[in-house]
């Protein structure tokens, strides 16, 4: 199933900024760099990342820009079935 948005231009943005960051955490810079490889294509967030977006999201430390980017990777991650 193939997620139905793709990186915006404002979220891989801040997923660059993230990246660059001196003081973002390892699941921050994970979770940016898999929305910045999802930049013009329609590629899916993977198990691995969207942990990482997960723990970005929960942190009372991260970033605004690293939230940003930590969400459009959730945003396209295909949701889970359920029976």
């Amino acid at each position: 199933m193939a997620a139905k948005s793709r990186t915006g231009r404002r979220a891989a943005s801040a997923a660059g900024k993230t990246l660059a960051s001196k003081t973002a955490s390892k699941s921050a810079r994970r979770a940016a760099a898999s929305a910045l490889a999802q930049v013009g294509n329609r590629n899916v967030t993977g198990k691995k990342a969207a942990s990482a977006a997960g723990k970005t999201l929960a942190a009372d430390t991260a970033t605004k820009t690293a939230k940003s980017a930590a969400a459009s990777d959730l945003a396209q991650r295909p949701s889970r079935k359920r029976h």
